[in-house]
């Protein structure tokens, strides 16, 4: 049902955070308010940051000159007629060759149809996370107050201004042509929002993001927080079995964070070990829901990457997601060590994988991890994991 960009961005965003954030952080008397980076978890005595820091303000001075267009701005309109309503199609559903209309259409999971790209508005959301992650990402750096600025204005274009903001609502994702015009699977497109959760953390102490700012975006994403809550299409991606309620409880517990709703977040995520975990991880690791995709490898990664970042948010409220076993050995540590051997050899995965094998989706995910597990067996893995280039952020993360 997703969109098949399965890319964890955010995992390499947290690696430079690994690699220098007490460097930055000892000059700032503002402390970052961020639930999936990591600011402390690095052995920094082992790691170099100026190479990061070179990069990261590079990538920014290229992020102030990026084009970001607004949900509007799209020729598209969505089925209640109001531009700033989040809209797009089922990627994995095709015309019907059998009838004269092409209804009803058909599933070829995996597959996307080319038909989504008349709605734009998940890559303009894409395009946006990304460059505001950029910026914030140098800002929090190197202190340049031109990147704060850039990033400010492009969450006051989707977050605030009322001729351009997305209404929060996801009500119209992922429709399916002649069926509906909406379905809960399309909240898996606003995961990447909880990157700008912490992205707007890291813009604390910049002059030119102000105190209204700050509380207009949290009330947006209250807002957007209890549509997720309390639509229909929310409480049927809450109860979904595979990576959909994994990444629906990444969402939610990190806006409820964000909006200090810790209690809200406390509850997913302890919910999530009975939920997510002992229902979704069989004893030896095998994930069957992402194993059963014809992307299964793809699906597999992704899940387990929706449970490390569960894991790591329930760091924020005392909630242990890392140690979490039932009495059959279901675990997120379990289900790492399982996929492990198929990045070494991809021959050995027999499941359907319908585009090429990726095993640095698993490196990147795994990575993520350090430092949590400390038995030999994880240690051996980790040190067997192939090495990064230099200019691979994704090796910066913390020991």
């Amino acid at each position: 049902m997703t969109r098949s960009r399965i890319f964890p961005i955010f995992i390499s965003f947290a690696a430079i955070l690994f690699a220098v954030g007490p460097m930055v952080v000892a000059q700032n008397s503002v402390q970052p308010r961020v639930f999936l980076l990591d600011l402390k978890s690095a052995d920094w005595k082992k790691m170099s940051a100026d190479p990061a820091v070179v990069k990261a303000d590079r990538e920014a001075q290229s992020a102030l000159k990026a084009k970001i267009l607004p949900i509007v701005s799209r020729e598209s309109i969505p089925p209640s007629g109001d531009k700033h309503d989040y809209m797009s199609q089922a990627p994995y559903f095709w015309k019907n060759p059998n009838t004269a209309n092409g209804l009803p259409y058909i599933k070829r999971d995996g597959e996307r149809n080319p038909e989504i790209e008349q709605y734009p508005d998940h890559d303009l959301m894409d395009n946006m996370i990304k460059t505001v992650e950029r910026l914030s990402l140098g800002y929090f750096l190197t202190r340049k107050e031109e990147y704060a600025v850039r990033a400010g204005e492009i969450l006051r274009m989707w977050f605030l201004d009322p001729a351009t903001k997305m209404n929060p609502n996801l009500e119209y994702a992922q429709a399916i042509p002649g069926e509906n015009s909406g379905r809960n699977f399309g909240i898996i497109e606003s995961r990447g929002l909880t990157r700008v959760v912490d992205s707007v953390g890291l813009l604390a102490g910049a002059q030119s993001w102000t105190k209204a700012d700050q509380a207009g975006v949290e009330a947006w994403f209250g807002k957007f927080l209890t549509w997720l809550t309390d639509s229909k299409n929310g409480r049927q991606e809450s109860e979904a079995k595979n990576n959909h309620g994994t990444h629906y409880d990444v969402q939610v517990a990190s806006f409820a964070l964000f909006v200090g709703n810790k209690a809200l977040a406390k509850k997913v995520l302890e919910e999530a070990k009975q939920k997510r975990i002992a229902k979704q991880i069989e004893p030896d690791g095998r994930q069957p829901l992402e194993l059963a995709r014809t992307k299964s490898w793809d699906y597999s990664t992704m899940n387990l990457d929706g449970m490390i970042s569960l894991a790591r948010l329930g760091e924020n409220v005392g909630v242990d997601l890392w140690s979490f076993q039932t009495a059959d050995g279901r675990s997120i540590r379990k289900a790492i060590l399982y996929l492990e051997p198929f990045a070494r050899d991809a021959k050995l995965w027999t499941t359907k994988q319908i585009v090429p094998f990726q095993p640095e989706k698993f490196y990147t995910a795994a990575r993520r991890a350090t430092g949590r597990y400390k038995d030999a067996e994880f240690q051996k893995m980790l040190a067997s994991f192939p090495k990064a280039p230099e200019s691979d952020r994704s090796k910066l993360m913390g020991n």
